[in-house]
């Protein structure tokens, strides 16, 4: 048996070095792991577009040309995530859905009339 406490067993590092539960951390259920490394690729690109952002405006202004490309950028990976969830939450309503949706031919597939 291992002495870990369940709750200790689902705790994540963050970027700080404090623990976090994983209960806590909000993100869609995901089915491969490259999947997860896309959510994850795309989380760390809104913060370093962020950034970006912030220091564009900085130095530039905030009225100009400059700074509203800068946070339209942030807005486009913004929105690259947020079609990946909803096209994750979609696929994994039933997976049969999605499978007969990409091969409608398949036996699987077929519809019967009574």
């Amino acid at each position: 048996m291992s002495s870990i406490a369940p709750s200790a067993a689902l705790a994540f590092p963050s970027r700080g070095g404090r623990r976090r539960d994983a209960s806590l951390i909000p993100c869609a259920v995901v089915k491969y792991k490259g999947t997860q490394m896309r959510v994850q690729r795309l989380s760390e690109m809104i913060e370093k577009k962020v950034i970006e952002a912030q220091e564009v405006c900085a130095g530039s202004g905030a009225d100009s040309h400059e700074c509203r490309v800068a946070w339209d950028e942030v807005e486009e990976v913004s929105q690259a995530k947020a079609d990946l969830r909803l096209k994750l939450e979609v696929e994994n309503r039933d997976p049969l859905e999605s499978f007969c949706r990409e091969n409608p031919d398949t036996d699987e597939c077929r519809v019967y009339d009574d």
